[in-house]
């Protein structure tokens, strides 16, 4: 994150991830899940689903659906979270390639 003035206000411009300028642990994990949480989100309001249909659809409890719709995601997987997205209809390709840096890091592009 960068810092600036503008009109005697320190302004902080984001890194790109939410929780890693909140300090959150796992913040790239989160950034992922959340990235992952906004797709089938968008998935069940295009199809149209209830939030019941889409937990038989997906495989998972009515209340989880609303817990995930609601930002509640603590409790899915990053695996089980791209079930939901396979069952609704996405294909999920898993791209693994050399870091320019010493450590690599997640990213998740969406189509």
């Amino acid at each position: 994150m960068t810092k600036h003035m503008i009109e005697d206000m320190e302004i902080e411009t984001s890194s790109g991830n939410v929780f890693a300028d909140l300090g959150l642990p796992d913040a790239e994990k989160l950034k992922i899940k959340s990235g992952l949480v906004i797709e089938i989100t968008r998935a069940v309001r295009r199809l149209g689903l209830t939030q019941e249909e889409a937990g038989r659809r997906m495989g998972i409890s009515q209340p989880k659906v609303s817990g995930m719709m609601r930002g509640d995601f603590t409790n899915l997987s990053e695996h089980k979270l791209m079930e939901c997205l396979n069952r609704l209809g996405y294909d999920i390709e898993i791209k693994v390639c050399p870091a320019a840096e010493p450590i690599g890091h997640l990213k998740l592009a969406i189509a």
